[in-house]
């Protein structure tokens, strides 16, 4: 299906230079973006500091390679200079799409120097925030290993608890990806997972990052639920942006036609053109 115009950027994508999209090729991702239509894509690469551990690394032979005896992975050092560029020579080859440069800081606020060292370039367009682990024991974890051994509730209400305070810690990011990222991981035994019963939670989370003037990301890897939409526009949220978070070019602005009319019923509105921020 061909892009219109309403179609929003992919303000959150990632190629072969985020450690853990060896599949995610810069050049091919802009050949599928002029394929369907886009006019921009952001490639917010991955700059995480956080090591962590996972009992089930062996699975994964991508992790695998920056993992230790012990099954905690290091995540490799973000190579800046290469990155861009790569980006350079992908804006050259292909001028009639903007691309947008970007990064995803890991935990921003456990890591505040090497976050700032990284941004001191001036040359990242699009700022991500996100948060992937949380404290388990002596080590930290992704919410699919700590739903192993800790009710899913629990750990939903510490991310979020622990997201609030990233956001009012870092004021280095413009936007907050996937803020409901513990659902991608939700275990089938458990009750399924409903935005109602963290709305309290939800909110804070929104309503500091209204205050904070900051952007909410509307993620399509697992679609973000309306309500929590809703609940950023009623806390004081003017604008969001549209992230498929693809790590291969072929999940690029997946899901993308349906979060367009989900934001629009909830009377988000794109800018003058298809890369601006949707604000109401």
């Amino acid at each position: 299906m061909v892009a219109t115009v309403t179609v929003p950027t992919d303000s959150h994508v990632h190629s072969e230079w985020s450690w853990d999209a060896p599949d995610g090729a810069m050049e091919r991702t802009c050949a599928r973006a002029i394929e369907l239509g886009l006019v921009a894509v952001a490639f917010t690469e991955h700059a995480d500091y956080t090591a962590w551990f996972a009992s089930d690394v062996a699975d994964y032979a991508d992790l695998m390679r920056f993992a230790t005896p012990d099954l905690v992975v290091h995540p490799p050092r973000f190579e800046a200079p290469k990155y861009l560029e790569c980006l350079e020579r992908c804006r050259a080859t292909y001028p009639a799409l903007r691309i947008i440069s970007g990064v995803e800081l890991g935990e921003p606020h456990w890591h505040a120097e090497a976050a700032t060292e990284l941004l001191a370039s001036g040359r990242f367009e699009r700022v991500l925030a996100s948060l992937h682990n949380l404290p388990n024991g002596e080590f930290f974890s992704e919410p699919h290993e700590l739903f192993l051994h800790r009710d899913p509730a629990d750990v939903m209400r510490e991310y979020l608890s622990e997201t609030a305070k990233m956001i009012s810690a870092c004021d280095s990011f413009t936007v907050l990806a996937h803020i409901d990222y513990p659902v991608r991981y939700w275990p089938d035994t458990a009750t399924a997972f409903d935005p109602v019963d963290f709305e309290e939670e939800l909110r804070q989370v929104l309503r500091i990052l209204a205050d904070a003037e900051k952007l909410l990301e509307v993620n399509t890897r697992v679609p973000l639920h309306n309500s929590i939409v809703g609940w950023w526009r009623d806390e004081g949220g003017r604008g969001v942006t549209f992230g498929s978070d693809a790590h291969d070019p072929t999940w690029l602005a997946a899901g993308f036609a349906d979060a367009v009319a989900m934001v629009e019923g909830l009377g988000f509105r794109r800018g003058q053109h298809p890369y601006d921020v949707w604000h109401r």
